[in-house]
């Protein structure tokens, strides 16, 4: 047999693997509301190629491939035992019993591990959310096809209704065609129809009521039997409490903004700071996309070396607040052709560090250049640290914050030499460390951060959502404190 031969033999066991482990990965999911995560990528709903890429990936982070060989028997463990509702990551838990001295059987050492999500310890199953998305937009769609693929048992968020402004003739047809095909994220991973006579959307078996309004004070949720809500408004049109709160209306208990917040809205950055939101604050916001990108990684730094001070400067996709053509715009730059320019604009990404971060007494500052790319950017973070460090130590602690610290679902990490901004389209992490890119002297350091401004934005719009409304499940094995 030739090398080559080998190596097809290989791939087709290793196929042949993947295949048998989706039916187990569904079952966990639909029936224990359990996601299945390798170096926490989710694998649920994965084919057996994109399972088999994952495993691959590893080596961007680990060094080495991981092999589906390896992860199978946790995954096979994990069904033995009387699970609730938890995101257990199979690659830790391969890589941790690769360093367990002491000699247990894989499923002893899974028992172990996963133990605060089994028997009495285990969360009960509740009775899920209704969410509601006000505006239907480019996060709008992302934030609704997270939602639907993440309805898992019906126990979780549950997406009900969409309100959007009339648009004329087959509006419904229309919006759901935008949310079905996509030009940057690809088709909807599943089926889709329109019944215009109730004005309703079914994705996936997911009913959603299109409510026409142009109006948040008109609108009665409960007389579509929509209760205890959490209303998502990625509008942007109002960001301050009071113009937030007119979505306070029968049927809605809370109010999340996915644009920064003023005044005293809260800005949340998932991961960083979603656990010091009151349980009675009924607004809040997820601030912006440059936000979620820098201040998990900036946290990280500081937490280590000590940040002293600190520049951001954004290299940002163009946004749909940007002219196609030259043409009147309330912003001196943003009028001038976005696919034809570079445009130098703000960034409150900045100002924004203060709010989720207030305990970094180092001055941030930022600026951004929108340049002619549909999506993903990249944040240049140019820090001064209190002490002198190395390039290799700063690469092996943001690698390992990326694998085992609470930031991990935040931070992403990768050494590809190649790597370019499409590569990144479809992340969910909050940014992504270009371990190539990274450049260390002495006492300071110039993070390449890696970001889907938009689908990366929206996951960690989705992971506030569930932590407020209770379904945000914990994950095992636990990460390092």
């Amino acid at each position: 047999m030739t090398v080559n031969e080998d190596s097809f033999t290989n791939w087709k066991h290793r196929e042949e693997i993947a295949e048998s482990m989706i039916p187990i990965i569904g079952k966990l999911h639909r029936e224990r509301d359990v996601t299945v995560l390798l170096h926490s990528r989710s694998l649920v709903n994965k084919s057996v190629v994109s399972i088999l890429k994952a495993h691959r990936f590893a080596r961007q982070i680990t060094g080495r491939e991981l092999s589906v060989t390896e992860t199978l028997p946790f995954l096979q463990a994990l069904t033995t035992l009387d699970l609730g509702p938890s995101q257990i990551d199979i690659g830790m838990l391969a890589a941790t019993y690769k360093t367990d001295d002491r000699g247990l059987s894989v499923e002893a050492f899974t028992a172990e591990a996963v133990a605060g999500a089994t028997g009495a310890n285990k969360i009960e199953r509740g009775e899920g959310r209704d969410v509601v998305l006000y505006g239907f937009g480019r996060i709008g769609r992302l934030v609704a096809r997270l939602l639907i693929e993440k309805a898992g048992s019906g126990n979780g968020l549950r997406l009900r209704a969409i309100v959007v402004r009339g648009g004329g003739e087959q509006d419904i047809v229309k919006r759901a065609s935008l949310l079905r095909r996509d030009s940057i994220h690809g088709q909807f991973q599943g089926t889709i129809t329109v019944d215009e006579a109730n004005s309703t959307i079914v994705a996936n078996g997911n009913e959603i009521k299109v409510i026409y309004a142009d109006d948040p004070k008109k609108v009665d949720y409960t007389a579509y039997g929509i209760r205890n809500a959490i209303l998502i408004d990625n509008t942007g049109k109002w960001r301050d409490r009071e113009g937030l709160s007119q979505h306070l209306r029968p049927g809605i208990d809370k109010v999340v903004l996915t644009a920064p917040g003023k005044g005293d809205v809260p800005n949340i950055v998932h991961g960083v700071n979603h656990d010091t939101i009151k349980p009675d604050e009924q607004i809040l916001s997820c601030a912006s996309c440059t936000t979620n990108a820098i201040v998990p990684p900036l946290k990280a730094m500081d937490d280590e070396f000590g940040v002293l001070r600190g520049h951001v400067e954004t290299v940002h996709s163009f946004t749909n607040d940007q002219n196609l053509l030259d043409n009147y715009h309330k912003s001196e730059r943003r009028g001038r052709s976005a696919p034809l320019n570079m445009v130098i604009t703000e960034t409150g990404a900045a100002s924004a560090v203060a709010k989720a971060l207030p305990d970094l007494k180092a001055r941030i500052t930022g600026s951004s250049i929108r340049v002619p790319v549909p999506d993903v950017s990249i944040a240049i973070l140019n820090l001064q640290l209190a002490r002198e460090t190395d390039r290799q130590e700063v690469l092996d602690y943001l690698r390992d914050v990326s694998l085992t610290s609470p930031l991990r679902r935040q931070i992403d990490f990768i050494s590809a030499p190649d790597a370019v901004s499409s590569d990144f389209i479809g992340s969910r992490h909050a940014s992504i460390v270009d371990a190539g890119a990274l450049k260390v002297d002495g006492d300071n350091a110039i993070l390449y951060l890696w970001y889907d401004n938009e689908f990366g934005y929206s996951c960690q719009v989705v992971r506030v959502v569930q932590y407020v409304s209770g379904v945000e499940y914990p994950t095992y094995p636990a990460p390092a404190p």
